[in-house]
């Protein structure tokens, strides 16, 4: 089975909520890799012995009645996918919900948490712009882009919010906790 970014993600998010029977996904449908990524998540899910409920978010507008879902739904924890469209931008308004649901939150990038969010594991963005200045310099010096293979990231951080957890009474394992490449207290 291919365990990609958000399948980790909600393998993280299930440790840090082990008693989470029922994980809410946040998404965007409009975002055709999403339908990817859900098919991936499904079958993590079943590995991971919980039940998934997709909440669609197409505009910020959408949010309150998403939120509200998840309450009647009786959601364990929620899971948000990276959406450079709408959810990115909604950060401090996603995470300010989720606070006030006291909903554990696995997110797609660390200013979710810098936002109040509970936490994110994501590709290294410092080791992103490091990769992309090796190639602008590799195609300022004569190479071809068309020549330089594509790069996957390979190196990834977790961010945990402490101060978060303890707002929502939620204790952390120690293992995830030393997992942590930031921890915010």
């Amino acid at each position: 089975m291919r365990w990609d970014l958000n399948s980790k993600r909600l393998e993280i998010l299930k440790e840090a909520v082990p008693h989470a029977a029922h994980i809410a996904v946040l998404t965007n449908p409009a975002i055709p890799a999403h339908a990817a990524d859900m098919q991936d998540l499904t079958v993590a899910s079943r590995l991971l012995d919980v039940a998934l409920h997709v909440l669609e978010v197409r505009r910020a507008d959408e949010l309150d009645n998403a939120f509200a879902a998840l309450t009647r739904e009786s959601a364990s924890a929620l899971l948000v996918l990276a959406d450079p469209e709408v959810i990115d931008g909604l950060h401090s308004q996603i995470a300010d919900l989720a606070a006030r649901h006291r909903l554990p939150t696995m997110y797609p990038w660390k200013m979710f948490v810098e936002a109040g969010g509970l936490m994110a594991y994501a590709p290294s963005l410092l080791d992103i712009y490091r990769r992309a200045a090796y190639y602008v310099n590799r195609i300022l010096k004569g190479a071809k882009p068309a020549d330089l293979p594509v790069e996957q990231p390979t190196k990834f951080t977790l961010v945990i919010n402490l101060k978060t957890a303890q707002a929502m009474s939620l204790t952390l394992p120690p293992t995830l906790l030393f997992q942590a490449d930031e921890v915010i207290c």
